[in-house]
């Protein structure tokens, strides 16, 4: 089994990235026998692109065969990529890379059913500046 994380850095030390799409990494751990059997390291190709990152970041996770993605928040694009291919979306925020696979693994992280906020809303992106709110 493969589970996708996105990941601020390029170890199970690092901490679970709180965005999808626009995430520096994902970190996909090959399980065996519910012991982390190795893992891979990816840049986020779309993390920087102007528009799709989310569905570039989806697409780019479903090729490399995982049946579950861990993250903090994931938009509507993604979402859907993900949904329509049959991948299962959890949620952790505030903890590594190491500790998300291990509390999926002990069925301790929520499973996301809907998407969060998305296309530039929320984590800054300066979208929303100057409204008054």
């Amino acid at each position: 089994m493969k589970i996708a994380v996105s990941s601020n850095g390029k170890d199970l030390n690092a901490m679970v990235d709180a965005r999808f799409g626009r995430c520096p990494y994902f970190i996909i751990a090959e399980i065996e026998g519910n012991e982390i059997k190795g893992f891979e390291v990816i840049e986020n190709q779309s993390a920087s692109a102007f528009r799709g990152a989310g569905i570039q970041a989806a697409q780019t996770v479903a090729n490399k065969g995982v049946e579950a993605v861990i993250t903090g928040n994931m938009g509507p694009n993604a979402f859907s990529v993900l949904s329509q291919t049959g991948i299962k979306i959890f949620f952790a925020f505030g903890i590594t890379v190491k500790d998300a696979i291990e509390k999926y693994l002990k069925g301790e992280l929520s499973e996301i059913k809907q998407p969060g906020f998305g296309a530039g809303r929320g984590f800054g992106r300066g979208m929303g500046r100057g409204r008054g709110f």
